[in-house]
């Protein structure tokens, strides 16, 4: 985990904010790619995603590997549940298993991510 990616609020609204929006997709990226690290997956294993998606909203940043969907993003629903992770068939299947939700808070500790997502037993 990076200093500068400790101190990301990923909780702060970037909706109608084009800088942290930018802000908030590369912290996310950052934190996705120590995750796929801590589940052991190779750089070939998983595709990571960004997509911006409208002003009013934070859009979405996606780790997409063979078995496992992991998608982080703002949530109408509050930040308990920003991060969405579900089995899937391929990397073409985008609705997959039951969505599972953490906070946004984990993406600072990407190991207990990693931890949630094994125990759910998707990796």
């Amino acid at each position: 985990m990076s200093r500068s990616s400790s101190r990301f609020d990923f909780r702060k609204s970037v909706s109608y904010d084009p800088e942290p929006k930018r802000l908030f997709h590369m912290h996310a990226r950052r934190q996705l790619l120590a995750l796929a690290k801590a589940l052991g997956f190779n750089d070939g294993d998983y595709d990571l995603r960004s997509n911006e998606a409208g002003i009013a909203v934070s859009g979405e940043i996606t780790l997409h590997a063979d078995r496992l969907y992991v998608q982080v993003s703002q949530s109408a629903m509050g930040y308990d549940s920003g991060i969405l992770f579900r089995s899937c068939a391929d990397r073409h299947d985008y609705s997959g298993g039951m969505n599972n939700f953490a906070s946004l808070d984990l993406l600072h500790r990407p190991a207990d991510l990693a931890r949630r997502i094994k125990l759910a037993g998707l990796a």
